[in-house]
């Protein structure tokens, strides 16, 4: 990883992380739990689902860096970042990385804050060929490890936007209601 590639992961994961806190820090039980329509997510699932989905991603970066060498020829990190972030299209991953109520809803954010840590130092501290290594994914198939690290601030982002989304819905509750979660 160049200085610069380094210097993008660091920057967008810190950034991420910020504007996903920022959308959902101080959100009630009720509002966390409010779903537009029974077959859409709640905050506390799309929370889940991120904090999740983040380490299951450092756990691949981590095996397949353990692997020989394989340099992918798919796309450039741009497209796939754009198309991760895209919300036009609703995707369904597998069903493992479905939110399945692993945490309660006052440990959420410090989930998701614990695997982002650990994302953000390993990009600060990592001197692996990330470029050199690579695994599938299921919508875009064969990514670098370095696009992997760039794939976690895009997932964020995309669900943050998501949350956002739950928060504009017309039966999203307005008032506090119980305390807040932090």
């Amino acid at each position: 990883m160049t200085a610069a590639e380094r210097q993008r992961a660091i920057i967008w994961l810190e950034e991420s992380r910020e504007r996903l806190l920022r959308t959902t820090r101080g959100l009630s039980r009720e509002q966390l739990q409010h779903k537009p329509a029974p077959d859409r997510w709640s905050i506390a699932e799309i929370l889940e689902h991120v904090a999740f989905v983040e380490g299951r991603i450092l756990a691949g970066i981590d095996r397949a860096l353990q692997r020989p060498s394989t340099v992918p020829h798919g796309m450039d990190d741009d497209t796939m970042v754009e198309k991760a972030v895209d919300r036009t299209a609703r995707l369904r991953g597998p069903d493992v990385v479905a939110p399945s109520g692993r945490w309660p809803h006052d440990k959420l954010l410090s989930e998701f804050e614990s695997v982002r840590k650990r994302s953000i130092e390993f990009a600060k501290t990592t001197t692996r060929e990330l470029r050199e290594h690579s695994y599938s994914h299921p919508f875009f198939g064969e990514l670098d490890c370095y696009q992997w690290l760039l794939l976690i601030p895009a997932h964020g982002e995309r669900h943050r936007m998501q949350a956002e989304e739950v928060i504009a819905d017309a039966g999203f509750p307005r008032s506090p209601g119980t305390q807040g979660v932090r």
